[in-house]
């Protein structure tokens, strides 16, 4: 006699309905776990996002300061350049 393999949710003595419960119950878990994991990705996105906003902020005060400097140095080598231009003419 040739056994035939009976598919996973072929139980004897359960009815359908107990073995559809069954089945929808093991899908609610692995919904509800897979929810959470979701709830956690989300709120570990925010984080980084925050995170995100607070250094392109820091990162254009970075610049505008880098700018204000620069400024600063071309002044200082401008004044340079007119002292030297006026000793050189004092000089002559």
């Amino acid at each position: 006699m040739l056994a035939i393999a009976r598919p996973r949710w072929d139980h004897p003595g359960l009815q359908d309905y107990e073995l559809i419960a069954q089945e929808l119950s093991s899908l609610g878990e692995k919904v509800a776990a897979l929810a959470e994991q979701v709830g956690r990705f989300e709120a570990r996105m925010a984080e980084i996002e925050n995170v995100n906003a607070r250094l392109e902020d820091a990162a254009l005060t970075t610049a505008r300061a880098l700018h204000e400097i620069s400024g600063h140095w071309d002044a200082v080598y401008e004044a340079m350049r007119r002292r030297d231009a006026s000793q050189q003419a004092s000089e002559k």
